[in-house]
């Protein structure tokens, strides 16, 4: 029998591979001084693989529950290999459209079928802590720009732009393929243990496919909260360096650093909200991640000091990161664990339409206002929104278990 810390390692070494893509941002200046694309073309490069990473998240999950961690990783590992290998190509014939092509779809396919690979595994591994599971290997991912950022300014100062994706492919391949053949799931998966008291006996009545679950209104709830969290924080980390030099007079230099430890409390948020989510409840998280928020969004319009300025953006952080490591646990407390890749896939296109709301929404209300507040006024009032949402799937659950125990008295 495997060793189940061994399974996390090879999610983690997954994820933290197919995570370096938050640190495209690094490859953005050299891109255009070398290929003479502009911001804005360099720009879709990310947003298209963040596209596909969703859509292939929500069509492929079917195809890693059919075929199992080993050979989806292996999927995951080819496509995303491949990916960075083209982007190579592209750049040797400056050639942008193929950029997209590669680096954008093929790598956002090895992206989508990637991340969610290892969830359901894990998940089967620690059936008593699930949050802390799925938070362990999301962390990978969101901790993947802290290692990937620096390594690729190295690698670009010492052997040049091209070499660069070369190298990475490979360093990417030789971790990801080992991990993925480590991954299976246990050879007889416990029944999962609910620790959220507001649907602890939802769980062990059903086991839902993925075509039931997406017919139920708590899927829709959640893939609209997942939606909202992501739009707001992905708009905030499009802005954060630029906003923070405009609004509290922040250094170009200190803005970068401030990036860097917007990386840090990512990755650790992630861990840190999904393991407290096994013992208070993921409903109740998702209530107290949305008044967070409300009062941070709120407040960050109006501070101009530098050091609360921080503060709030970290605490931004730090929900926005663990909305992504609470959600697949979320979801098996409601639907369980049958099929929880494809429904977490599909909960994921979220993700792909996020990632183009966000960015586009804070630049149009910036374009069109000259300010960020009234952007962090509308996210403010965005997770009012989802408070209402979240606080009516945690009643309706904990109504639901009532009627359940009652019934089965």
């Amino acid at each position: 029998m495997k060793n189940k810390w061994l399974i996390a390692l090879s999610a983690v070494g997954i994820h933290i591979c197919i995570g370096s893509v938050y640190a495209w941002s690094v490859l953005t200046k050299p891109i255009m001084e070398s290929m003479g694309f502009t911001l804005k073309e360099t720009t879709w490069t990310f947003s298209i693989a963040i596209l596909f990473l969703g859509l292939s998240a929500g069509f492929l999950g079917g195809y890693v529950e059919k075929h199992g961690p080993r050979k989806s990783g292996l999927v995951a590992t080819a496509f995303f290999g491949l990916g960075m290998l083209g982007s190579a190509l592209a750049l040797y014939f400056k050639n942008l459209y193929l950029l997209y092509l590669f680096y954008g779809c093929i790598g956002g396919i090895g992206l989508g079928v990637g991340y969610i690979t290892p969830v359901s595994t894990l998940v089967k591994w620690f059936p008593k802590h699930r949050g802390f599971a799925t938070g362990l290997a999301i962390m990978g991912f969101g901790f993947a720009s802290l290692v990937a950022g620096p390594l690729m300014q190295f690698l670009i100062a010492k052997f040049g732009l091209i070499p660069n994706f070369v190298i990475l492919a490979c360093i990417y391949i030789a971790v990801m393929v080992p991990s993925s053949l480590y991954l299976e799931p246990p050879p007889v998966a416990p029944q999962p243990v609910v620790t959220d008291p507001s649907i602890k006996s939802i769980l062990p009545a059903k086991q839902f496919t993925a075509s039931e679950a997406s017919k139920t209104w708590q899927f829709y709830a959640l893939w609209w909260i997942f939606f909202t969290n992501i739009t707001c924080g992905i708009g905030l980390l499009a802005v954060a360096s630029p906003m923070a030099q405009e609004v509290v007079k922040m250094s170009p230099m200190a803005a970068a650093s401030m990036v860097g430890i917007i990386g840090l409390v990512n990755g650790f948020g992630r861990i840190a909200w999904s393991t407290v989510s096994d013992y208070i409840g993921r409903s109740t998280v998702y209530v107290l991640f949305f008044v967070i928020e409300i009062a941070a969004f709120y407040l960050l319009a109006q501070t101009t000091t530098l050091f609360l300025f921080q503060l709030i953006v970290y605490i931004i952080i730090s929900c926005y990161g663990a909305g992504f490591s609470c959600m697949p646990a979320y979801l098996s407390d409601l639907f369980g664990t049958k099929e929880l890749s494809a429904i977490h896939g599909k909960i994921l296109t979220a993700w792909a339409m996020a990632g183009i709301a966000g960015p586009l929404l804070v630049s149009y209300v910036k374009e069109t206002s000259n300010s960020y507040s009234i952007t962090l006024y509308v996210f403010s009032g965005m997770f009012v929104v989802s408070l209402i949402i979240a606080a009516i799937l945690k009643w309706r659950t904990s109504v639901d278990t009532m009627i359940e125990e009652e019934l089965g008295k």
